[in-house]
């Protein structure tokens, strides 16, 4: 290289440089290089990004698609680090051959499309995250399914909006962001016998708070990106259902529509859940603390939070969740919107974003994003103002949270 620079330097020319003959090109750099076998394994999970897999035969390719042999033909229909993690998923919920979708709605489309069809008639939560009620108002109606919404911490509720047509009941345990806190037992009592599949999404509460499967739920949801990941950086969801029939037909809806999850994504949630219960615990526990420091400041008009005496479903809690309460908080302030915007300018170490489960504490307004979609009447009837806020607590010190809370709520009683 030096001898190049000088030769150049002082005017003499290089010979030029043979390019190799075409017929004795390299010609396998084209050709898939086989994976390295050996008698180790490795201790980190193994990212496997293909989207298709060869077989050794049509006979062997037969065995897979019928599932006599494992194995897998084409990365939308599985792949196995999808399969890693559903297999981690499943255990917490006590779930057999659970799915893993794209997104947490994924998981929610595979559950109703996938199993009810033109005629069907369905009942939801009146409280469900602002997409599910947006599939449950608008998308199932569009395509021929008539739908109900009505109130799950009430199962006479619910009970009288059944109709001989209903096919299916989508709840969650405990809701966005009233944190109330469904008759899971009381509903699951009026589907069984009627043959109604109960779907129920545990994303809020998790595997770590309550199994769904043991009270009676048919469906299993979760928005993997939250809690079981935990750390904002992958999107994801889960399906499980404990009919083989139920789980079939979810499957193939997923695989036809591509409602596919990531390799990598799966990946990183699978990596995630290695310290899920480490983050779970921390996070509940100063959500506790959070939750008690908040209530009496001055400016503070209410506080939700499940483990809380003054919470309206403090029983159905205690009864479902046991000391589980959770690491979500919901709190108002007065003051409206100038307050508001207040408190999350003096907030500035938090989060302003909407979502949760991230190892970081995350705040969000639901005026402006979770039901901005609502008129301030329909708000108003859940119990949410320019004052709400949702508080989704993360793992940072509990008396670092607690003092960057006061400061800003402070900020927001004197704007107000």
């Amino acid at each position: 290289m030096a001898q190049g620079f000088i030769a150049r330097l002082f005017g003499r020319r290089e010979a030029p440089r043979a390019l190799p003959r075409p017929d004795t090109a390299p010609r396998t750099t084209v050709r898939r290089t086989p994976w390295p076998e050996g008698t180790e394994r490795a201790l980190g999970t193994p990212l496997q990004p293909s989207v298709v897999y060869g077989a050794e035969s049509p006979d062997a390719l037969d065995a897979i698609y019928e599932g006599r042999a494992p194995g897998y033909t084409y990365a939308r229909e599985a792949h196995p680090n999808a399969s890693v993690l559903a297999a981690k998923i499943d255990a917490l919920e006590g779930a057999t051959g659970g799915l893993v979708t794209g997104s947490g709605m994924a998981a929610v489309a595979a559950a109703l499309l996938g199993l009810v069809r033109a005629g069907d008639h369905v009942v939801g939560g009146d409280q469900l995250y602002g997409r599910s009620l947006r599939m449950m108002t608008d998308d199932l109606p569009r395509l021929g399914v008539e739908t109900t919404l009505a109130d799950p911490t009430d199962a006479a509720a619910i009970e009288a909006a059944l109709r001989p047509e209903t096919r299916a009941i989508l709840i969650e345990v405990v809701s966005n962001p009233t944190l109330r806190v469904a008759d899971l037992d009381g509903i699951a009592r009026l589907a069984g016998p009627r043959g109604i599949t109960l779907i129920v999404d545990n994303t809020f509460t998790t595997p770590r708070a309550i199994r769904p499967f043991r009270h009676g739920a048919d469906i299993v949801i979760h928005s993997v990106t939250k809690l079981l990941a935990g750390h904002s950086d992958a999107t994801l969801g889960y399906v499980a259902a404990k009919d083989p029939a139920h789980r079939e037909a979810m499957r193939v809806f997923a695989t036809t529509l591509g409602l596919t999850a990531s390799p990598f994504d799966c990946w990183l949630a699978e990596r995630g859940m290695h310290s899920f219960e480490l983050r779970y615990d921390r996070a509940e526990a100063t959500a506790r603390a959070l939750a008690d420091r908040l209530d009496g400041l001055p400016g503070v008009e209410r506080v939700i939070y499940p483990g809380r005496d003054d919470h309206p479903d403090r029983a159905r809690a205690a009864a479902l969740l046991g000391a589980r309460t959770g690491n979500m908080v919901t709190f108002q302030i007065a003051g409206g919107r100038p307050a508001a915007n207040a408190l999350v300018r003096a907030a500035e170490r938090i989060a302003f974003a909407p979502t949760l489960g991230d190892v970081a504490t995350t705040l969000s307004h639901p005026a402006t994003s979770s039901h901005r979609g609502l008129s301030p009447e329909g708000r108003a009837a859940l119990g949410l103002s320019e004052g709400s806020f949702r508080v989704s607590v993360g793992v940072e010190p509990a008396d670092l949270l607690l003092g960057e809370f006061e400061a800003a709520i402070r900020a927001a009683a004197a704007a107000g």
